[in-house]
């Protein structure tokens, strides 16, 4: 089981030096956290009710945690500024609403940090909740499904072909090079975010490494699991187990200090489910190097005692079962 850590940027209040967020990153890599991934929202309009609303993609009975003004660095040049101070924790985005981004753009860029980081990318992605945000954008947010879809076709064509054609209702292009392609073997690797649905499970059939679910249900994780797999087999995806991934949210005490022993009690029982990846959501340390170096090596000390193991798993070629999903 590995170790994903979300950057702390669920914050409302003024902050004079943001460069904490660097210093953050380069602990959790000294630490041995697997995984460092960002969050995307663009921009924020003020109904923000539907990030309750499962059907809408959000989180049952939950709140949006910063409300419209919260802190949301672009993921992509966030990432990109991470891999400079970073060794060998991989880079994630969790999860990218891909669909904002023009495709062949998001394909330059994640091909561009997957090279300078010395193949660490992961893009997790997802069509998000927020209606306001897509029309922002310009786009129909009653589309974002087949806009997802659209995008990643096009991302894993120009980092794979020298050169390429592509036609569909939305771009027709030909004769198309793009390059640096990715270091990593079939391109960066996508994790599909969402529940166990058709949709997503066709997703992650065609275009997937894994799934990000949002499902944190310790008891009910292993039959969604099973019937992800189900899914993903019968949208002709290979029959072979996928990473799976979920989201925790930090447990604090009385003092606001994370109480990781609770957090991570169902470590346990969601490995056994088969849960191959966990994220901590909503970890605020302190504004310091020293306060943050204690607090990510405890986390990571009792992640470790949770999970059986002895040392994280995390390094820049941790790719295991990549790219057989869809195969």
């Amino acid at each position: 089981m590995r170790l994903s850590v979300s950057v702390p940027m669920n914050i409302t209040e003024n902050v004079n030096d943001w460069r904490f967020v660097l210093d953050f990153a380069r602990i959790c890599d000294e630490a041995g956290v697997d995984r460092i991934v960002a969050p995307d929202h663009v921009v924020f309009g003020e109904r923000l009710e539907a990030y309750s609303n499962p059907q809408m993609g959000g989180v049952a009975n939950g709140s949006q945690p910063t409300g419209s003004d919260g802190n949301y660095f672009e993921p992509m040049s966030l990432l990109a500024s991470i891999s400079a101070v970073t060794q060998n924790v991989r880079l994630g985005t969790n999860i990218l609403l891909a669909a904002l981004r023009r495709p062949i753009v998001l394909a330059k860029a994640a091909a561009t940090i997957d090279v300078i980081s010395d193949g660490r990318l992961d893009l997790g992605v997802g069509v998000g909740w927020q209606q306001e945000e897509y029309e922002a954008a310009g786009l129909n947010f009653k589309q974002r499904g087949r806009l997802l879809d659209h995008t990643l076709e096009i991302c894993q064509l120009l980092w794979s072909e020298v050169r390429a054609d592509y036609a569909s209702p939305e771009l027709k292009f030909s004769d198309i090079h793009s390059m640096p392609k990715p270091l990593q073997a079939g391109g960066v690797p996508i994790w599909c975010g969402g529940r166990a649905n058709a949709n997503v499970a066709r997703r992650i059939a065609r275009y997937g490494h894994g799934w990000i679910t949002w499902d944190i249900n310790a008891d009910a994780m292993a039959g969604s699991i099973t019937r992800m797999r189900d899914l993903v087999e019968s949208e002709g995806g290979s029959d072979q187990p996928f990473p799976v991934q979920v989201g925790l949210f930090v447990d604090n005490d009385e003092q606001g200090k994370p109480n990781f022993p609770k957090t991570l009690e169902s470590i346990p029982k969601l490995a056994d489910a088969g849960v191959t990846d966990v994220t901590l959501y909503r970890l605020r340390p302190p504004l310091n190097i020293d306060g943050t170096t204690e607090v990510i090596g405890t986390l990571v000390s009792n992640f470790r005692e949770a999970a059986g193991i002895e040392r994280a798993s995390g390094s820049k070629t941790d790719t295991s079962m990549a790219h057989t999903v869809g195969q």
